[in-house]
């Protein structure tokens, strides 16, 4: 349940940044913001694995996955978070270049 419920934060996050910057279709955004999520935790879990793998080889065989998917929560918000920063930073750049191109052309024009 919880699970779900980070689901859609994540979504609805995304969807309101795509909105914010006048993006279409903001909810391909959101659905973009939720398989970067499980990328992340993915890319972690893999790599958490052959990590012990190459330290401990029978170790895993032990290992909760339970302990492992808790675990990679944070990575997958980490990914999202650093996705959407990446977005803001992107699409405010290319908001503000769009603003100041349209003032020069209406100045051209009122000379």
């Amino acid at each position: 349940m919880i699970g779900l419920i980070l689901i859609f934060s994540i979504g609805k996050h995304f969807y309101k940044l795509a909105q914010e910057f006048e993006k279409s279709p903001p909810f391909g955004y959101a659905v973009l913001g939720v398989i970067v999520y499980y990328g992340g935790m993915i890319l972690f879990s893999l790599s958490l694995g052959v990590v012990i793998a190459l330290v401990k080889p029978n170790y895993i065989d032990n290992l909760n996955n339970l302990v492992i998917g808790l675990i990679a929560i944070p990575f997958g918000i980490l990914s999202c978070w650093l996705l959407s920063k990446y977005q803001r930073k992107r699409w405010s750049k290319t908001s503000v270049n769009s603003t100041f191109r349209q003032d020069i052309l209406d100045q051209d024009l009122q000379d």
